[in-house]
């Protein structure tokens, strides 16, 4: 690293530690710039480069990592974690948490306990699937090889919510897809729960056709954020929704297809059916 990187970098992670340390203070823009020396527009594009995200976005995410922490303490109320998080009441706590988490505080802390959840298990082309589904849509689909621990790996999203293994109205459509009739992927609703950059991602994905890929930086340029490719593959490792979200037509620059959360051997069988099946066509 030369001199100037140096200099850059030793700013940036003293920029994130004034942030970790004064978060409930909600230093602007220009405070933060202040702090190291900087003028707030080169500091607002050179953090941004360097983490990835905003220093607002950054704040936030402090912000809301402390309040989780608090609502874990089953005595703490929202009331409190919005105090403690430096927010004037719940309502800001609220619009944060949607923006950064896909649910509200309320939800987060109950753990889904008010949501019911029905859940089965199919059998793919690409091997047996668990699909789980609330009354909103289809919430979850992994492959798998052991039931039980696909069950527990469902479970961790919402550790409250209630599990019933039972058929339910939007699994049909699913068992349809994998019959390879793959008109039906339109008619598929979902209930995603994720931050606004990872419902991004996960939007920008479902625009990827049939037997085409792309790379992770071309993701990261489509969601106008040209230097968070590493951002983007983190939100690709979490996509919930397997196939149907086809985080599997994602291969790196080099044209390496790269990892697989469901197995490298799988996202290859994906990638030459589908072409197999486009060439066909």
């Amino acid at each position: 690293m030369n001199t100037q990187n140096t200099l850059n970098f030793n700013r940036i992670a003293d920029a994130i530690d004034f942030i970790k340390n004064n978060f409930t203070a909600h230093p602007s823009l220009d405070e933060i710039a202040t702090h190291v020396n900087m003028s707030p527009s080169h500091f607002q594009k050179m953090f941004t480069d360097w983490a990835g995200v905003s220093p607002k976005k950054f704040l936030q995410y402090i912000t809301v990592s402390h309040a989780k922490n608090m609502l874990r303490n089953k005595q703490a109320t929202l009331f409190d974690a919005a105090i403690e998080s430096g927010l004037s009441g719940t309502g800001r706590l609220h619009d944060l948490f949607i923006n950064i988490e896909g649910m509200t505080p309320g939800e987060y802390k109950n753990g889904g306990e008010d949501l019911f959840i029905d859940y089965c298990f199919l059998e793919s082309i690409f091997g047996s699937i668990i699909v789980a589904a609330t009354q909103k849509g289809i919430c979850h689909i992994a492959f798998y090889d052991d039931e039980k621990l696909a069950i527990v790996h469902l479970q961790k999203s919402f550790a409250k919510a209630t599990y019933t293994q039972k058929e339910n109205s939007f699994f049909q459509t699913v068992r349809t897809l994998f019959n390879n009739n793959f008109n039906e992927i339109q008619k598929i609703k979902l209930h995603l729960k994720g931050t606004d950059f990872q419902l991004k991602v996960w939007e920008t994905l479902l625009t990827i056709p049939v037997g085409q890929l792309t790379t992770y930086g071309s993701i990261a340029q489509k969601i106008n954020n040209p230097k968070a490719s590493r951002a983007v593959g983190s939100a690709i490792g979490d996509n919930p929704i397997a196939y149907i979200i086809p985080c599997h037509r994602v291969i790196q620059s080099t044209g390496i297809f790269g990892g697989y959360m469901w197995g490298p051997n799988r996202k290859a069988a994906m990638i030459g059916w589908e072409a197999a099946k486009t060439f066909v066509q």
